[in-house]
Parts: C-alpha cells; structure tokens; sequence
C-alpha cells in the first residue's frame, strides 16, 4: 500500500507567489466590492470558491494565499477610514481620494490594509503594489504616482522602516 503525499509548507519562493496573488485578488475584490455595493462576506465567499486557484476549460486563475487575502480585505473594510485619511494626506489637495480612479483607490486600500495591518516591510508592500499597479495600468504612468503615495502612506504608517 501506497503513503499518500506528505504535505510540505511552501517554500519562500512559493510564499512569496501565493501572497502576491492574495493582493491582487485584495485589490480585485475591494474594487468589485466598491463598484458593486456588495457586502464583504458576498466578496470574500466568491473569490475563495469561484476565483482564487479556480480552472475552466478557458481560463486559470492562480492559486493565493487565502488567509492572507481574507486578511488584507477585512483589515482594509474594518480600518477604511483611516487608510483613506493617509491616502487623501498623501495626494495633492485637488485630488482627493474619491476623486481618483477606483481600481487605484483600491490598491491604496489594499496596500494601506498591509501597512497597517501586517508585519510585512514597507518597502516591500510599496514594491509588490507598483508591480500590481503595472498589471492593471500596462502604460506605466501610473506606476510612479502609485509608488509616490505609497511612499508617502509608508512613512506614515511605518516610520520605523524608513
């Protein structure tokens, strides 16, 4: 007779992949739950059965860190007024955070989530929500402004990594 597999933790690599996924899918669900006005647990049910690691005979969603998913959108719903607050402080005056574009508040609220919520560097976090930015704006222009206000969100949030 046969063992079955042994389970293995992921290694940093893996680690590294499933939670880089998780924030993508943090950004994702928190712009559906914004544009929607779907309630959190609705959100958080469909991605975990129906996209994070689902397959269909056209597409593969990558599997994610589902904990650390669960995570950053409930810290980011249950913290949203004080994530936004360091948002808005970090844009310029005529451009207050519900004046810009919702996949980017979305990000801000995700990434400040991480920032406040998790132990994670910040330098860190600034890094992997540029490269995220980079996958909903493959322009590029975004890119910079986002790492400018999280830069700016980071500082605030965790001055001691600066």
């Amino acid at each position: 007779m046969s063992e079955a597999p042994s389970r293995r933790r992921p290694g940093p690599e893996q680690k590294r992949a499933l939670r880089g996924a998780a924030r993508f899918y943090a950004v994702q669900a928190l712009f559906q739950m914004e544009a929607s006005d779907v309630p959190i647990g609705t959100i958080l049910t469909e991605f975990e059965a129906h996209r994070i690691g689902a397959e269909t005979e056209s597409e593969h969603w990558a599997e994610a860190d589902r904990n650390y998913f669960r995570r950053l959108i409930e810290t980011a719903v249950e913290r949203q007024a004080k994530i936004d607050q360091m948002t808005d402080r970090a844009l310029v005056a005529k451009w207050p955070i519900d004046r810009i574009d919702p996949t980017l508040r979305a990000l801000f609220r995700a990434a400040g989530a991480e920032m406040v919520g998790a132990q994670t560097p910040a330098r860190v976090i600034i890094s992997q929500f540029v490269e995220i930015a980079g996958a909903f704006f493959p322009e590029g222009r975004e890119a910079g402004f986002v790492n400018a206000v999280l830069d700016h969100m980071a500082r605030e949030a965790r001055p001691e990594d600066f």
